[in-house]
């Protein structure tokens, strides 16, 4: 008799882990459409504040297509107008209008300065670069833990806590393959964009790693748009300003 409810259990279990991972994979995969349409332009102005209080803002136009290509051109300031930036999948560029060709940047480099790098920037859909390796319940949020599937992702590791209600991200905490914290990014000021976006207006983030910086991130005029393939290559970075 003993053996025969061991080998129930052993059938049971195994059963009810894929259900679980259905779950928070398709939790994740909510998140990413609430926090953008598939295909959307929007502005964005980055603040990086230093621990005197000092400022330094950039103005960016971004367009994005898909799980994996975003682009976007500066606006301002003056010193930064018409430089562009792309990715596709894992692999970045940077292009500048007086060296006259993209150059290759990495994710944890940042075109602007501050604790946003180049992955948080060029963000693409979270469930196009991670994993729900867990999901814990908790109250009015589900905490999601994240691992990359690739070596070349920014950040090994995830934590995301999300708001059942709204199905959008709180909170998320950025680590290392050993569990150390780098950053962590907050989602505030929920807006409605219009055409179904609503989303936080604000993204914040600070690192233990540079104590009192922070950068923010501020979004404007969120709207679905239909965009060409041809956006998102290297022959058009020149010409991104020209879809504002």
């Amino acid at each position: 008799m003993i053996k025969k409810i061991m080998l129930i259990s052993l059938l049971i279990v195994p059963l009810a882990f894929p259900a679980l991972a259905m779950d928070g994979k398709t939790l994740l995969e909510q998140v990413d459409r609430n926090l953008s349409p598939e295909s959307y332009e929007s502005y964005r102005k980055l603040i990086n504040i230093e621990p005197d209080g000092r400022k330094k803002e950039f103005v960016l136009f971004t367009a994005k297509k898909g799980r994996d290509k975003i682009a976007g051109v500066f606006v301002s300031p003056a010193s930064e107008k018409g430089r562009s930036t792309l990715r596709l999948g894992e692999n970045m560029w940077l292009y500048i209008p007086t060296v006259g060709k993209p150059i290759r940047i990495t994710s944890l480099q940042s075109v602007v300065g501050g604790v946003f790098n180049n992955s948080d920037i060029l963000q693409l859909d979270y469930a196009e670069e991670y994993e729900v390796a867990k999901t814990e319940e908790s109250g009015k949020e589900s905490l999601l833990h994240l691992k990359a599937k690739t070596k070349t992702v920014a950040y090994d590791q995830l934590r995301m806590w999300v708001d059942k209600k709204k199905v959008l991200p709180v909170k998320i905490e950025c680590l290392t393959e050993a569990s150390m914290l780098i950053k962590t990014i907050y989602f505030k000021d929920i807006k409605d964009f219009g055409g179904g976006i609503v989303r936080p207006a604000t993204v914040e983030t600070d690192s233990p790693l540079y104590k009192g910086y922070k950068s923010v991130m501020l979004f404007a005029n969120f709207k679905k748009r239909e965009l060409a393939d041809e956006v998102f290559t290297l022959t058009y970075m020149p010409n991104m300003d020209s879809l504002r």
